[in-house]
């Protein structure tokens, strides 16, 4: 299944407020978690990104970026990307994440960074596989308890996804080559009942015991050297992170 809504930078402050409110559709925070609308606009007017997904006129998905600068190198951080609930698992998100690229690359940028859930199997999948960002940084509860159900009252935990987008590595990837091989040093899973789990307090600690064990795990590889270079998902729906060392060669 593919998306045919159009992609395009959003224009207007009309469009900003689409942004907003598809951001209160899509993780239901409360009104003093959302990002408001001025941060749409000021994005805009800094040399950050606010792109949107529209099937006609309709906002059904969007990307937002504010620019950063860490190390030496200015880059591109995006802290959002929503896809409404229907246009789900036909591309549509790659496709923001390739324009958002192709921007930031017009515009001098080598680097854009995110954050993402290690928890969420698709997300990850997408992130490692698709788009051939690497993670070698862990957030721990980056953003406190939140509101929004599809955290299910657990701590933020956030990895940091690094897309070097014109390295071999992602240049590999998105030409349908694959990501580049790399000797396994590791292997972290997560179960594919953690949505399950997440989503009753009946079986929250279950949840919760898993992102404590991952936590660890993870924290203790990146201390070690070792980044996520690959994840993989099998027929019962379970991830796997896959580590090995950073060859900087294939990244920068």
């Amino acid at each position: 299944m593919s998306d045919a809504a159009t992609i395009r930078k959003c224009e207007g402050l009309g469009e900003m407020q689409a942004c907003f409110a598809l951001q209160k559709e899509v993780w239901g925070f409360s009104d003093a978690e959302l990002m408001p609308v001025r941060v749409f606009v000021v994005a805009n007017k800094i040399g950050g990104q606010v792109i949107g997904a529209f099937d006609g006129e309709e906002l059904v998905g969007f990307a937002l970026a504010l620019p950063g600068h860490r190390n030496g190198h200015s880059y591109l951080h995006s802290q959002m990307l929503a896809v409404r609930q229907q246009h789900r698992n036909g591309g549509l998100g790659r496709r923001l994440k390739l324009y958002q690229r192709e921007d930031a690359i017009a515009r001098g940028f080598e680097l854009m960074e995110w954050t993402f859930d290690p928890l969420e199997i698709k997300n990850a999948y997408l992130n490692i596989e698709k788009l051939g960002a690497i993670a070698r940084r862990y957030n721990v509860n980056q953003y406190g308890i939140t509101t929004s159900p599809l955290q299910g009252s657990l701590p933020t935990d956030r990895l940091v996804a690094e897309w070097w987008m014109k390295s071999r590595r992602v240049e590999a990837v998105l030409g349908g080559n694959g990501r580049p091989a790399f000797e396994l040093k590791a292997s972290i899973s997560v179960p594919g009942e953690i949505y399950e789990w997440k989503g009753s307090v009946s079986t929250r600690q279950h949840a919760l015991d898993i992102q404590t064990q991952n936590r660890k795990l993870l924290t203790s590889a990146f201390t070690d050297g070792l980044a996520v270079l690959g994840y993989e998902r099998n027929a019962a729906g379970e991830g796997r992170f896959l580590l090995g060392a950073w060859d900087e060669k294939l990244g920068y």
